[in-house]
């Protein structure tokens, strides 16, 4: 019984490893091929259609979305529990952002502290543009807010927690992993600054995520919030 019982979970490991890697790679090789075609969407794209096959493939398997972080909030206190939850995630994400773009620089570091023009080509011309920036905004919650916290997050570090139980170091493991593929996803168009700017800040939402029990919704939130505001910064030229 004991020997069925050791084979069945290291089945599911396998099987959690599995899933994790042909997920990644639908995810990536997928926006590779859209990116020559439609570069400025090719990453919400792909990841959306990543997302669409994962939910029906977890829909086969008996998984649920609330296993992966996107649970229900039952009661008032859960709710409002989300304020300090959101501000602990601004605070510890304006302390990476301010480390890095200052303190790079500060060290030697200085493709740290310079904006990648990459960014700026990506969103086009959402200066006084509305439908434009109302495009964006609803790219915004769709795949940054919910698309890339529900897979990196959520779906990725939970299988991956079971792919590397019982060894050391599970939990560092499954945090980082997907935080250097998603700082690796950003790259494309930010440059190595993005690659370590977004993965800093991928390391800090995925502690959260577990720190908050695997809870999604205080990193969603602040996520769509803070990047809707970028969005409207650049749609009022409030940086002029």
């Amino acid at each position: 019984m004991q020997d069925r019982t050791d084979i069945s979970r290291l089945n599911s490991r396998w099987l959690a490893l599995a899933e994790v890697t042909v997920f990644v790679v639908i995810a990536l090789v997928s926006r590779r091929v859209l990116d020559p075609f439609i570069w400025k969407f090719a990453g919400p794209i792909s990841l959306v259609g990543t997302l669409i096959l994962l939910t029906v493939y977890m829909r086969f398997r008996g998984l649920k979305w609330s296993q992966m972080g996107l649970r229900k909030l039952p009661g008032l206190r859960s709710k409002l529990l989300l304020i300090p939850q959101m501000l602990l995630v601004f605070v510890l994400f304006a302390s990476a952002v301010a480390l890095i773009t200052i303190g790079g620089p500060a060290v030697g570091l200085e493709f740290l502290g310079e904006r990648p023009a990459g960014a700026d080509d990506r969103w086009g011309a959402i200066e006084g543009n509305l439908p434009l920036y109302l495009i964006w905004v609803g790219i915004v919650w769709v795949s940054a807010a919910f698309g890339e916290e529900m897979f990196f997050r959520g779906f990725l570090i939970t299988r991956l927690k079971v792919g590397f139980a019982e060894i050391p170091f599970a939990t560092v493991l499954a945090v980082f992993l997907p935080a250097l593929i998603f700082g690796y996803g950003h790259m494309y168009y930010q440059g190595l600054r993005g690659l370590v700017m977004t993965g800093v800040i991928a390391l800090i939402f995925g502690s959260l995520f577990l720190a908050f029990r695997r809870n999604l919704w205080p990193i969603i939130l602040f996520h769509g919030i803070f990047d809707t505001l970028v969005m409207t910064a650049i749609y009022l030229n409030w940086d002029a």
